[in-house]
């Protein structure tokens, strides 16, 4: 069969105005004209599940870390006898991945040392689970204890009679050098069972494939997922507070949810309204450590520190409350779905056949929930304190005049943040001012508008010429890119007017009023009973979940969080359409058919 071909990157033009871009970048996360011939023979998708906008400098080291630590383990760790890691490049400021298969070679000789390391994992899993959240929350911990105050007059008296002889500087060098390394650490516990997980649903997936030629992959899916996950429960404690509000009859205070100090303080001057507080705040740590985003972008916001997002949805699950909805999750519905489905297949089987199938269901219920659980702890945890810190030392950075703006250290990579720390403490230390105040707010302004530059654009799909038959496994369950949608990316008729075609996520056929939603910040537009259309949706959103028909994203797969929530909601949902979210306005009439991944514009 033949593939067109998607463009080279070193054919696509650079929009004005963004001249020099590579420059913001790490050299080896760029193509390079001197690589042309072997970069242009391999094909590159763009994640834009998890990086979905341009990077600033500095917003690299999640991309870096990420993509570092998930090659580690399949590599070095377990080696899984045919996948190595992922190569990954920047261009135009969006983030492009091409997996590497491991050397066939080296197949048989990885087998032994998979199995026996894959077994030590499987069969220690509660043990060594509970291990990681005390390693994880650890690190946490110390991040948040790092401190970047703004260096003294002079050193303590006490620091002269000690014979300390350190000016204190060096704590302000060691604290940021600190927070990258264990930024890096989590990111290298993140992902410690995370392809033990999607392993352990793959093998449950082929057997039932092998054994059920004709078996649905949402029925596979179903038969696994589980409904009581630890990434639902920040959504949870807001529909249980919402809940407490009724009971309490505060259900009234909360008409102006984006006041924060003035909503608070009216339900605390209330009767009961001490209960529901002492509630609220012990939802906090850790639920609220959460974010609207995806944990990446220096810009994403946390519930902790914006708390009239998790006021709004309060607010919202009250009026829904008030109403007569229920605003839970068919929590029983689902597990009695589950039971129905693995009971009607397993009886299917003979029983040696179903013994099989009895343990590797066992295990892909064991091991997958970690699929989506660590993303509270790694993407909106781990990073939301990472980030937190990032905002302290720029704004301590800012008013020293190393820059205009309080958040400006973004556009700095990490290597010249450490650069204008020494300078810092330079300048400070002999007594003279130091050079960033008169360098960087120039070359900041410079960087901000190549960045607003390569926002003008939408990224490419793809680069180069894809492989006749896409197969690799983890490429489909998690991003949605098959052989078919590829094709479908490469069509010269871009009229959806036919049907948009992506991944069948979530059964169900309905029909609505679509809102497309390219950002966080346009949640609260969503409407009653509309069908969100989106590049991609984040674990956050869950409380709009309640309220729209369906979900149709550019980019996902089975096992992407748009597929997993709509499950768990029992909504439609396709996925992977590659351009929905262009393709569809806010206010067309949908039809959107989960069960056969076609959605279809009846109005327009």
């Amino acid at each position: 069969m033949s593939m067109k071909s998607f463009p080279s990157p070193f054919d696509l033009e650079t929009p004005d105005g963004a001249q020099g871009w590579q420059e913001l970048y790490p050299y080896n996360m760029v193509f390079q004209d001197s690589l042309k011939e072997a970069e242009d023979k391999k094909f590159w998708f763009c994640d834009s599940q998890h990086w979905p906008t341009v990077f600033k400098p500095f917003e690299t080291i999640g991309g870096e870390f990420a993509v570092k630590c998930l090659g580690q383990y399949n590599t070095r760790h377990l080696l899984i006898p045919n996948s190595n890691g992922i190569e990954f490049r920047i261009h135009l400021g969006y983030l492009y991945m091409s997996p590497i298969p491991a050397p066939e070679e080296e197949f048989d000789s990885r087998v032994p040392h998979f199995e026996e390391r894959a077994a030590y994992y499987y069969q220690n899993w509660e043990r060594l689970l509970e291990e990681w959240h005390k390693k994880v929350r650890t690190t946490i911990d110390e991040m948040a204890a790092l401190e970047f105050a703004k260096l003294p007059d002079m050193v303590p008296m006490a620091d002269i009679t000690s014979g300390k002889a350190k000016d204190g500087s060096e704590v302000l060098l060691e604290n940021f050098d600190r927070l990258i390394q264990l930024c890096y650490q989590n990111w290298q516990y993140h992902f410690e069972f995370l392809n033990l997980g999607y392993i352990a649903y793959l093998d449950f997936f082929g057997f039932c494939k092998e054994v059920f030629p004709n078996i649905p992959d949402q029925a596979i899916a179903t038969m696994v997922q589980g409904v009581d996950m630890e990434l639902f429960r920040p959504d949870d404690e807001l529909k249980k507070l919402a809940t407490m509000a009724v009971e309490l009859g505060l259900d009234g205070l909360f008409d102006q949810p984006n006041d924060v100090d003035g909503t608070l303080g009216k339900v605390g001057a209330a009767e009961h309204g001490e209960k529901w507080l002492a509630t609220y705040r012990a939802a906090q740590d850790p639920w609220f450590n959460f974010t609207v985003g995806n944990g990446f972008y220096g810009h994403d916001k946390y519930w902790i520190e914006h708390q009239d997002i998790p006021l709004a949805y309060i607010a919202d699950y009250i009026r829904r409350l008030l109403a007569g909805q229920d605003i839970m999750r068919p929590v029983a519905e689902l597990a009695a779905e589950r039971v129905r489905i693995a009971t009607e297949y397993r009886d299917l089987l003979s029983d040696e056949a179903r013994d099989t199938f009895d343990a590797k269901l066992g295990l892909a219920r064991t091991a997958y929930p970690y699929v989506e659980n660590h993303n509270f702890y790694i993407e909106h945890w781990t990073m939301g304190v990472f980030w937190r810190k990032v905002r302290e030392l720029s704004r301590m950075m800012h008013e020293e005049g190393f820059w205009e703006q309080p958040d400006d250290l973004l556009y700095l990579s990490r290597g010249e943040v450490r650069e204008a720390l020494f300078d810092l403490a330079t300048g400070w230390g002999v007594g003279a001012a130091p050079i960033g105040p008169s360098y960087w707010p120039k070359e900041i302004e410079r960087r901000r508008g190549i960045v607003d530059a390569l926002r003008s654009r939408r990224p490419e799909p793809a680069l180069n010429t894809p492989p006749e038959f896409i197969t690799e496994p983890f490429t489909s369950m998690l991003y949605g890119i098959t052989t078919e949608q590829v094709q479908q990316w490469l069509a010269d008729d871009e009229d959806a007017s036919d049907g948009l075609r992506g991944m069948a996520a979530s059964p169900g056929v309905v029909e609505g009023v679509a809102r497309v939603v390219t950002s966080a910040d346009e949640l609260s537009d969503v409407q009653e009973g509309e069908i969100l259309v989106a590049p991609i949706t984040a674990p956050s959103w869950g409380p709009i979940f309640g309220k729209i028909k369906a979900t149709v994203t550019d980019i996902g797969g089975m096992m992407s969080h748009a597929a997993i929530v709509c499950r768990e909601y029992g909504l439609p949902a396709v996925t992977g359409t590659g351009s929905a979210s262009t393709q569809i306005k806010t206010g067309q009439l949908l039809r959107v058919d989960g069960g056969t991944g076609v959605v279809t514009i009846l109005e327009s």
